[in-house]
């Protein structure tokens, strides 16, 4: 095998270091992700804030907590989702100094519209569940 046959083989993703394949697969899965999304007028930032709505959490603050970012994010995604429609922020009765916000119709049709998107837009492995418990045992041990 001559110099540039061999530099090729090493170049290949097979040889690659698992950061990097991880890396490299994550920002993949990421673009593909985040192009369906905009096709459907959301955010991944969005659809966390009106999965968190839809579980019930109502104020910024915990949904910042919750989505693991800091609250001027929050309130910038938040601010986009209320200008979409999406969400709505209306003054607590008990405390004026907190915003409930809930989701709006229009934002539980978008979201019911990304329901199964990732089987669309995820590539097909052999062991999806053996995948998932991958992941979850490498973002665990990183919480």
């Amino acid at each position: 095998m001559d110099t540039r046959a061999a530099e090729a083989e090493e170049h290949r993703p097979e040889n690659w270091p698992l950061g990097r394949l991880l890396g490299a697969a994550s920002r993949t899965v990421e673009r593909a992700w985040a192009e369906a999304l905009e096709q459907r007028g959301l955010t991944h930032a969005g659809l966390i804030v009106l999965h968190l709505l839809e579980l019930g959490f109502d104020s910024q603050s915990d949904l910042a907590r919750m989505a693991q970012v800091e609250p001027q994010t929050m309130s910038r995604t938040v601010d986009r989702l209320v200008r979409e429609g999406l969400v709505t922020r209306t003054p607590d009765p008990v405390d004026r100094r907190r915003h409930v916000l809930a989701i709006t119709d229009e934002g539980r049709i978008a979201f019911a519209g990304v329901r199964g998107l990732e089987d669309e837009v995820f590539p097909d492995v052999a062991d999806p569940a053996a995948l998932r418990a991958a992941l979850l045992q490498i973002v665990s041990a990183r919480s």
